[in-house]
């Protein structure tokens, strides 16, 4: 197979020949460098080599080019390599608005020109974008196939459950002539759906998660006996705690229910994170984290709900989904939050048919022309509104206050301002939806005035309050009232510890009422929910976690 490519777009000839000459100088050896000198050609040459089988490592576009700039030609070519890195080349004057354009599409890096000398301005940049490509697992032979209905929980379950673990797949609906056809192949009829076929050609009919992750690809099963350190939830906290805890020698498994990245893995652009001037997309930070703990040797388990947790002497034991059991000497709990459900007549029986909870970025495409509903006043909310303003009619904002200021980053506030087909809500709130196959209307009031009154939509996304995912602790760990886990100082009251507490010494900051159990992230009472100190507490409880080990 001919070597992975690496794709320059640029329609200044000087230019096009100065980045061709720097790539192939460098990295000649092992990749191909195809030249383009505009979108429209650079599409044709990712078209003939996605037929003959080939890959491409990394694109480099020019931002400004006529008929078709760098933005809209990375965001073209995303859909024939989704796993190929994206770098967009923008001259001083454009920074802004290059920056402006990276929020609509996932961009790897952008680069100043001249970026002279390449020893120090190009060949880092591609260096670890190629490290970084090398690494994510390539599509199998063959590809994931996912057969189903258009308005089927279920079959958007499969497909997010895939899409959020990075499962390339290909969707196909039951209906259609080659659904129709891979149905009948299967020996399946239109009752059998979801269908999975995987890569080997092997049919799973309405799989869980937990057989579906096996088939493709993903760790299921613990590989040792016993740990250092088990991590549940691999959300921002979760992951920053594996990898400070491998990093630093500790045997780290790290344990998650459905996908790394949790709500964070979601957002469509973070952009007060530190480190990322021009934002980052949750997935794109999910996957960094992923990397990371992969290349200290942290053990990912997908697809594994924990049950339970006991003590046995020195070990913390965990009891998964399964019957499954994971022993410890430590255990960090960052099992996050979970959106409330909307509580209104006529929603629960349209959930994954219209209705959904978070951004489930999968269903934007589909989106395309429709107005677009999103429920809550966060950030999370705002984030999505941008995103879905990319492919929406228009998008309604609706939010039960009377502004967004209390609630949301000003930063969001005056991005959401500038986009016209985004429209906001205040003081409104959802009271039912209604529909057959699928939501077809929603019944909003206004609660000041009491107004009520229906509107066509067939999405709906809700994004409102939070609950901590710990019914299973119940009775094992100290809760407070609402559920999230009590930690550290909270839990020494008057001067006396939790009961059960068997130590000489007071809990420390993020251990919750069994010694050497902690917490960290949005699951812990009063923390502060952002991704930023989720990830502080993960690498915080750590450090406790090697206090708590060395006085053992």
């Amino acid at each position: 197979m001919a070597n992975p490519a690496i794709v320059t777009v640029d329609d200044d000839p000087a230019v096009s020949r100065a980045v061709a000459r720097d790539v192939r100088r460098r990295y000649g050896q092992e990749y191909r460098v195809v030249r383009a000198s505009s979108g429209a050609e650079a599409l044709e040459a990712l078209r003939e080599i996605k037929l003959r089988g080939e890959q491409v490592a990394v694109l480099l576009a020019d931002y400004r080019m006529p008929q078709m700039n760098g933005i809209q030609f990375l965001e073209a070519a995303m859909d024939l390599f989704p796993l190929a890195k994206r770098v967009l080349l923008t001259a001083y004057a454009d920074t802004d608005a290059a920056i402006d354009a990276i929020n609509l599409v996932d961009v790897d890096h952008y680069m100043l020109k001249p970026w002279h000398p390449p020893e120090e301005k190009l060949y880092p940049v591609l260096d670890a974008l190629l490290d970084a490509w090398l690494s994510t697992p390539a599509a199998p032979e063959g590809e994931v196939r996912v057969v189903g209905h258009r308005w089927s929980a279920e079959s958007f379950a499969i497909r997010d459950f895939l899409a959020r673990n990075m499962v390339p797949y290909r969707w196909y609906l039951a209906e259609d002539p080659e659904g129709a056809r891979l149905l009948t192949a299967a020996a399946a009829g239109e009752s059998d759906v979801p269908l999975v076929i995987t890569p080997e050609g092997k049919s799973l009919v309405r799989p869980s998660e937990a057989e579906l992750a096996v088939h493709v690809g993903l760790s299921t099963t613990p590989a040792a006996d016993f740990y250092d350190l088990a991590v549940v939830g691999a959300g921002p906290s979760g992951l920053g705690a594996a990898v400070y805890g491998a990093s630093e020698g500790l045997r780290t498994v790290l344990v998650e229910r459905s996908a790394t990245g949790g709500q964070a893995g979601q957002s469509s652009r973070i952009e007060n994170y530190l480190g990322f001037p021009d934002g980052v997309s949750g997935a794109q930070l999910t996957e960094r984290a992923r990397r990371q703990a992969q290349k200290f040797g942290v053990e990912m388990l997908a697809a594994r709900d924990v049950t339970g947790l006991e003590l046995r002497g020195s070990a913390r034991v965990l009891t998964c989904s399964g019957g499954t059991e994971i022993a410890a000497h430590t255990v960090i709990l960052a099992t996050g939050v979970s959106y409330r459900l909307l509580d209104v007549p006529g929603v629960a029986d349209l959930t994954g048919r219209g209705v959904f909870y978070g951004s489930a970025a999968t269903e934007a495409p589909a989106c395309a022309g429709d107005d677009v509903y999103i429920v809550g006043g966060a950030n999370s909310a705002g984030q999505a509104a941008v995103y879905f303003s990319r492919y929406a009619h228009r998008v309604h904002l609706v939010v039960r206050g009377p502004s967004l200021e209390a609630s949301m980053s000003h930063y969001l506030i005056e991005q959401l301002r500038s986009i016209p087909n985004v429209q906001v809500h205040p003081c409104t709130e959802v009271i039912a939806g209604h529909g057959g196959e699928h939501l077809e209307r929603l019944t909003l009031r206004h609660n000041q005035t009491g107004e009520a009154r229906e509107v066509d939509a067939s999405w709906l996304f809700v994004f409102i309050g939070a609950q901590p995912l710990t019914g299973w602790l119940d009775g094992v760990v100290e809760r407070d009232t609402q559920g999230f886990l009590v930690t550290g100082p909270d839990l020494v009251l008057a001067g006396r510890r939790p009961s059960g507490w068997r130590l000489d010494r007071d809990p420390y900051h993020l251990e919750t009422s069994i010694a050497g159990v902690f917490a960290a992230g949005d699951v812990r009472a009063n923390s502060v929910k952002r991704v930023a100190s989720a990830v502080g507490e993960g690498a915080m409880a750590v450090t406790l976690v090697h206090r708590y080990l060395e006085a053992q």
